[in-house]
């Protein structure tokens, strides 16, 4: 009997990062974005908050690395402005999360690398530009997300992570993203979010059954291992990620964002699962209620996890 292969480790610590919500403004419209129905009320975080979190980590250094997020953090005209003074502050690294289509303009990804963002998070939601584009639901948005990759690609000093939210839409296409960007050699790490609606219900039709998310997914978590990658599953049983278990990382980055947020995540309701009792898992959420309501509990098989 052959051993088991590990996968690749995470090349991040999610617990040297802490995340501020500085924007709730986009420019795409993704079919599967969680927040749409709430962008118009949900506030980002005020300066004045911003300030206090670098004064806190000056004196406490509790974090590494600062991400600044929200639904598109570009548009925020004061972005450089805020990670120079990230990292003249107590920031030994300085993130963005971002669908990437304005890193396609070459001055302004510069003008953010000389400012000190240092890693550029991506959101890549297909492997070809029909694929993207239809779900970004914006011409060219492929386009300019890969250039801008590939303009990273050759700056030194800069790392970037990826993530592909997993639907009904996208999960076959899972290992052919991974082969896209396959020749991009700062490409650290790659993430696979399965999708939840923050709801109770699939109103979208965009949930997608764990047994035939299985078989693409472990073979994308394969090939970007292979790569040399990093990588990290969400919200996906870990019992169903085989030897691929240690991908699943769900604890996120302490997150400062407006307290309203929460009450809407909390209509996921995670934790739901026939083996929560016997499982020793310390990551899976579980099935959410969506899930359930669309495919039921998955009995035949889950199976618990005996060893944390």
């Amino acid at each position: 009997m052959t051993a088991p292969i590990a996968p690749a480790p995470q090349k991040f610590n999610n617990r040297d990062y802490v995340s501020m919500t500085m924007e709730f403004r986009c420019n795409l419209r993704c079919v599967h974005c969680m927040i749409e129905g709430t962008m118009d009320r949900l506030k980002p975080e005020p300066v004045e908050r911003f300030d206090e979190l670098l004064a806190l980590n000056a004196r406490e250094k509790r974090w590494k690395g600062l991400i600044l997020t929200g639904s598109e953090i570009t548009l925020r005209k004061d972005l450089p402005d805020l990670a120079a003074r990230a990292r003249a502050s107590s920031f030994e690294h300085v993130r963005i999360q971002t669908h990437g289509m304005r890193l396609a303009d070459a001055e302004f990804a510069q003008t953010l690398v000389d400012a000190g963002v240092d890693e550029f998070f991506v959101s890549v939601a297909g492997h070809d530009a029909a694929t993207h584009d239809g779900i970004t639901t914006v011409p060219h948005s492929f386009e300019r997300m890969l250039a801008g990759l590939e303009w990273l690609d050759r700056q030194p000093g800069v790392r970037t992570l990826t993530n592909t939210v997993v639907t009904a839409l996208s999960y076959r296409h899972l290992p052919e993203v991974v082969r896209t960007l396959a020749h991009l050699r700062q490409l650290a790490q790659m993430e696979f979010w399965v999708y939840w609606p923050m709801r109770e219900d699939d109103a979208k039709g965009l949930i997608a059954a764990n047994a035939e998310i299985r078989p693409y997914l472990v073979e994308a978590l394969a090939l970007a291992r292979d790569l040399g990658r990093g990588v990290e599953v969400k919200n996906f049983p870990e019992c169903l990620l085989g030897d691929f278990g240690p991908a699943l990382r769900n604890v996120q980055p302490h997150l400062y964002t407006d307290e309203a947020f929460w009450p809407e995540f909390m209509r996921n309701g995670f934790y739901q699962c026939v083996w929560r009792d016997r499982c020793a898992s310390q990551e899976c959420l579980g099935l959410s209620t969506a899930y359930i309501q669309k495919f039921g509990l998955d009995e035949t098989i889950l199976t618990p996890i005996t060893t944390a």
